[in-house]
Order: C-alpha cells, then structure tokens, then sequence
C-alpha cells in the first residue's frame, strides 16, 4: 500500500495542465551507443508532442541499482533502459538473444527480434510495463591476451560474462567464468582477478580494453538486446495524442539505431586497433567446437519452454541464414 499511494503521488507531481515529466535511467555513460539512443528518443518524444511531455535520460545507472525489471514495476522509476539478457529471471523470452550462434548478422538478428516481440511485450506488461523499443548490441566476442583459436586456450582464463547462458557457454569451453558488474571490470582486469571479457566491441572501445588486454576474437558468440521500457500506470497517466507521440518516436529511433549499430560497430573495431589491439576472426577450429556447445545449449533451452518460445524459434530457424542453420542442424532434426 505504502508503495501504492507513493506511486500515485508521483504520478501526480509529473502531470501538471495536461503536460508530463518522466526520468529515464541509462544503464550506460553518456557516451555509449545506446544511451545516445535513448537521449534522441527522449528529444523525439519532445518534439512530438508539442513539448508536452518531457522525458530526463540519467547516464551510469544512477536512478537504479537492482533490477531493473523492479524497478519499472514498482514505479521507482518511469522508464528506463535495460540489457534483456540480465533480466532473464524475469521470462524465458529475455534470454533468447543472449544464446549463443543464435544469429550469425544483424539481418539474422533482426529478424529473431521482430519474431519474438510479441512475447517481449506480453512479458513486459506482466511486470506492469510497456515495451517500447530494442536495439541489439554489437556482436559479443572474446577480449584477451592471446587469440583463441581452439578449446585450449580458454583453460585456465578467468572470464568476465554478462548472463548465465554466456558464463555456462564460457565453463563448457574449459574456461572459468566469473559475474561481475560492468563497472569494476576495467580494475578487475588491472588486478587479475578476470583475464578475459566476453561483450561487444562497443563495450571494448567504452572500456578502453586495449589498456589492459590485446586480442579481441570475433566469435560472433550473440547480439544480445538493450530495450527501453515504460511503467505501464505512467503510460496510462498520459492521453492518447502523447502515448502516439512516444510510439511513434519508439518506432522510428529503434529503426535509426539498428541502422547505426553497425557503423557503431564499425567504428569501435577501428578505434581500438589504433590503440594496438589485435582483431581477429575465429578460426574454423574453434568455431566448430563452439558451435556444439551452442547447439547443445539451445537443445537444453527448449527443453522446458512453452509453446510460445518453442514457435519463435521453429519459424525463426526455418528461415534462417545457413550458418545459423549449420549449427543447429541437430536441432531441426
């Protein structure tokens, strides 16, 4: 109750003659990709509706702490974005972009998150927010201090992952995976109590990885999602013509941003091989081994999953690119 009638205060000091002010939590620093995202939504939103509602993005996290799946819920916050994968505690649906080999490009991608998006959204109104927009990160690969080319030489290295599909892909390989929160992996690093990184070449450049490691191997391991939500009694707090102007902001910046993670992408890689970090594909070798992980993994996902999940991915793997088909051949048959 007491969290009730908190939530109905602040909902009335954010509505004032017809106008609205909502804060958004970043996840990241104002630099990165999808917290420029999120403050060209927020502008959008703006113009939109006439200046009518009003939308602070807060970089680094500092509206949040937790879960941000809660914290939507609760109303301690409106809006925020969040990396799904993180959330997958919340809904079978929020850990299938995190799994491994799922998508071998951004077309493939893409295309598993337009499939799956009725699901995301059903699941985000069972935790009493609205879905707004997704946009992949870059492809996850391997930061290190030597190049991984087979099983071998994940033996031994301490790797820092982002979920629990990424730390099980990580200790079938022979590696030792390690949770840590994004901000104390840089000193983790400088300390050795992690030697590896498994994310994106977004998150290399961010973090300045050149620094401390050398070799960054493009697995392609996921494209995992960053989405942005909104708490559903917030959303209800606004009239129909500001609701259309968010929709539509969502819409045309989630389009926007898929198209600019690859110059994103494109970027990183070029920043960080001029501060002397080493870039390279996977071999044939290592990917083969890694890919029956994958297969594996995805054979144990669906396992215990619903009808829902299991339909995502029949049509999703039926029009797949041949690659992703190639590791999952055990799973069509």
């Amino acid at each position: 109750m007491l969290k009730q009638g908190l939530l109905i205060t602040a909902l009335a000091s954010i509505v004032f003659a017809g106008n609205v002010k909502m804060d958004l939590n970043a996840k990241y620093g104002a630099t990165n990709f999808h917290t420029k995202g999120a403050s060209q939504f927020a502008s959008m939103v703006k113009d939109y509706s006439n200046g009518s509602v009003n939308i602070t993005v807060h970089p680094g996290s500092s509206l949040i702490k937790g879960n941000p799946l809660k914290a939507v819920k609760d109303g301690t916050v409106a809006m925020t974005d969040m990396f799904i994968p993180f959330t997958s505690g919340g809904g079978k649906v929020f850990g299938i972009s995190a799994l491994p080999f799922i998508a071998s490009s951004y077309d493939d991608a893409y295309k598993l998150y337009q499939i799956s998006k009725p699901e995301y959204e059903k699941t985000a109104k069972k935790w009493n927010q609205k879905f707004l927009y997704s946009v992949t990160w870059p492809a996850s690969g391997f930061y290190s201090n030597k190049t991984m080319t087979s099983f071998k030489d994940f033996k031994g290295v301490k790797t820092r992952t982002y979920d629990k599909n990424s730390a099980s892909f990580v200790n079938s390989a022979g590696g030792n995976a390690v949770a840590l929160p994004w901000g104390e992996v840089y000193s983790s690093l400088r300390t050795g109590m992690v030697n590896s990184v498994v994310t994106s070449s977004s998150s290399g450049k961010d973090g300045k990885f050149w620094e401390v490691l050398s070799n960054f191997t493009k697995i392609k391991y996921a494209f995992p999602l960053q989405a942005v939500t909104i708490n559903l009694d917030y959303w209800n707090s606004m009239d129909k013509a500001q609701q259309e102007a968010v929709l539509k902001a969502a819409k045309e910046i989630e389009k926007k941003q898929w198209d600019a993670v690859r110059v994103e992408d494109t970027k990183a890689q070029k920043i960080m091989t001029q501060n002397g970090m080493k870039i390279s594909e996977a071999s044939p070798i290592l990917q083969k081994q890694l890919g029956v992980i994958a297969n594996n993994m995805l054979v144990k996902y669906l396992s215990n999953a619903d009808d829902q999940i299991k339909g995502i991915f029949a049509e999703y793997i039926s029009t797949a690119s041949p690659e992703v088909k190639k590791v999952f051949k055990q799973y069509r048959k």
